[in-house]
């Protein structure tokens, strides 16, 4: 069957609101420290792309997701995903501005759940769970069941441990919230111990496309970037991915990721380079991963 995807209109730069396909199949560093294809929509604060529309073969039209960024505490950012009248919750710290925003957009809160179990994360759910009625998930249930579901639309749950034991990521369509796994331009400190299942768990999400969306559980975006700077001075694609950064919607997507998170670039020969000068072992891909966990 014949895909067109047809594109009526785009604005330059970076999307406020942006449509694009969902592919439905049959977890803190380092502060310093197809087949069905339908559209989804996801809301961005920036600039934006106003339309893209794939036709699926898909007779009960456009179906769309979308989710909102909410920023709490410092650094911590809290998400609604949400369709014509449902949401669900991941990680729902900012719970006056997530009960605000479904009140104001006619949403009823169907599931909170989180991306693992540290207190700055979990620290919204009760009190969402109080104050409209809805579902708790916890994270042993989710890796059972490997998936949630919205309006009739997949949620994907990806087990990926390492920052903890329990530390899952939430995947749909285009979209990738993250948790304290990935965040952009780092990755997680390994409270867990498990660096192996750690270093499994960023392979897996580094074979996600490369035009997904990554939304992370901190914005430590900055001194990740001094930190990569520090291994990569000549990396002018480091420059491109600061000057765009909005603190005011953080997110960056997987191709940026593989470009500047030195924690995904263990097999890059610049990487590799700087790890043999400072004496550290290279000769396998773990080893290298290795190599880089050790650095401060």
């Amino acid at each position: 069957m014949w895909i067109f995807i047809i594109i009526f209109y785009i604005k330059p730069a970076w999307p406020r609101a942006l449509h694009c396909e969902m592919f439905i199949r049959s977890s803190d560093r380092r502060r310093s420290e197809r087949l069905t294809t339908l559209p989804i929509n996801v809301n961005y604060f920036g600039t934006r792309i106003d339309t893209i529309n794939v036709d699926s073969g898909n007779s009960k039209g456009i179906v769309m997701l979308k989710i909102q960024q909410f920023r709490y505490s410092t650094d911590n950012f809290a998400y609604v995903i949400f369709g014509d009248a449902s949401a669900g919750v991941v990680d729902g710290g900012a719970v006056e501005k997530i009960l605000a925003f479904l009140t104001d957009n006619g949403l009823t809160l169907r599931f909170v759940t989180n991306t693992h179990g540290h207190a700055d994360h979990t620290v919204g759910t009760g009190r969402l769970k109080d104050l409209t009625g809805a579902v708790v998930i916890d994270n042993r249930t989710l890796r059972q069941r490997s998936e949630l579901e919205l309006e009739g639309h997949k949620i994907t749950v990806l087990d990926t441990p390492g920052h903890t034991a329990d530390s899952l990521c939430f995947y749909f369509g285009n979209t990738l919230i993250s948790g304290d796994t990935l965040f952009n331009g780092t990755i997680g400190n390994c409270f867990s111990g498990d660096l192996n299942g750690f270093f499994r768990s960023i392979k897996r999400l580094m074979a996600l496309p490369a035009d997904t969306v990554v939304y992370a559980g901190h914005d430590y975006l900055r001194d990740a970037m001094a930190f990569a700077r520090s291994l990569e001075p000549q990396n002018r694609a480091i420059d491109l991915f600061l000057k765009r950064y909005d603190p005011g919607h953080v997110f960056s997507t997987l191709q940026e990721e593989l470009q500047v998170n030195p924690y995904l670039k263990f097999n890059d020969s610049n990487i590799i380079a700087v790890l043999e000068k400072k004496g550290l072992p290279v000769d396998t891909e773990y080893r290298r991963w290795e190599s880089l966990m050790s650095l401060e």
